[in-house]
């Protein structure tokens, strides 16, 4: 599932704050069909997500995923409170101005159950998701979706750190880095899985697990990305900007471009430098 085509939709979202002079025990067992997000900033109990049981403390955050059975049961025998925002998404993405939107029913690559230790960003961000939703301000939708991929960013970045395959991740943005500042070359998997001293096969599987893309594929959409810049500017010939982006083969580089945006380079070149 590659994360940069993902478009969402809000349908809920809340803060829950419960003195603890109303101490009470409340149980919800249910089944949603889209996703939720918990985070909690107080308070104590159980959450129950398929047939594992977690605490309800202090800078937990949990994630559901749709048609999972869950309970929810907390006791505010101490003050509590939670941030909770339920949303669907799909997967859109546009080639030569045509929309191709799908439904995803992936589940995000998210914890079901985690302790934020240093959570002031995300509780931040839930804040700033939850008031934007409140105050229904006019474009209030737009503003909330874009808090809760912020939201989503920090919590992946957040969990990633404790996560034991980090340093993989710290490897491949070190490759990632190494590919854009040499787009002039033609790199090998093997060239760069030696650099970060992993094995190629390994390195290519963990590549596409966490870019969604082939290491070939990634760096040829990098490539794209900044001819696309070069074309746009006008001031170079398709093939000498193909024999600057490390392509040899002018034809080559002009079935690589199609294949990416769907287009050929004359055709990106008339329709928006010459907007034909």
């Amino acid at each position: 599932m590659n994360i940069n085509n993902l478009v969402f939709h809000i349908h809920y979202c809340n803060y829950k704050h419960q003195k603890s002079s109303e101490r009470f025990t409340k149980k919800i067992t249910r089944t949603l069909q889209h996703h939720e997000i918990i985070f909690v900033k107080g308070g104590s109990g159980s959450i129950t997500i398929e047939n594992k049981n977690y605490p309800v403390k202090e800078g937990m955050l949990f994630y559901i995923c749709p048609n999972v059975l869950h309970s929810i049961e907390v006791d505010t025998e101490l003050a509590g409170s939670f941030f909770t925002v339920h949303f669907s998404y799909a997967n859109a993405s546009c080639i030569d101005n045509k929309w191709e939107i799908r439904n995803e029913s992936n589940i995000l690559h998210l914890h079901t159950a985690q302790e934020i230790k240093d959570y002031y960003q995300i509780e931040d961000l839930f804040k700033k998701l939850v008031e934007s939703w409140n105050t229904k301000l006019p474009g209030y939708e737009f503003i909330a979706r874009t808090f809760l991929q912020q939201l989503l960013i920090a919590i992946y970045q957040s969990g990633r750190k404790h996560d034991r395959n980090y340093s993989i991740s710290l490897k491949v943005e070190k490759v990632i880095n190494y590919m854009y500042s040499n787009l002039d070359m033609r790199l090998s998997l093997t060239q760069l899985a030696e650099m970060v001293q992993l094995s190629p096969t390994y390195f290519s599987r963990a590549f596409r697990e966490i870019t969604g893309y082939s290491l070939i594929e990634f760096f040829n959409k990098l490539k794209i990305d900044k001819a696309k810049e070069m074309i746009i500017e006008g001031d170079k010939k398709i093939k000498e900007i193909a024999h600057l982006l490390g392509f040899t083969d002018e034809f080559y580089f002009s079935r690589t471009f199609k294949k990416i945006e769907g287009i050929s380079p004359s055709e990106y070149y008339s329709k928006n430098v010459h907007d034909v």
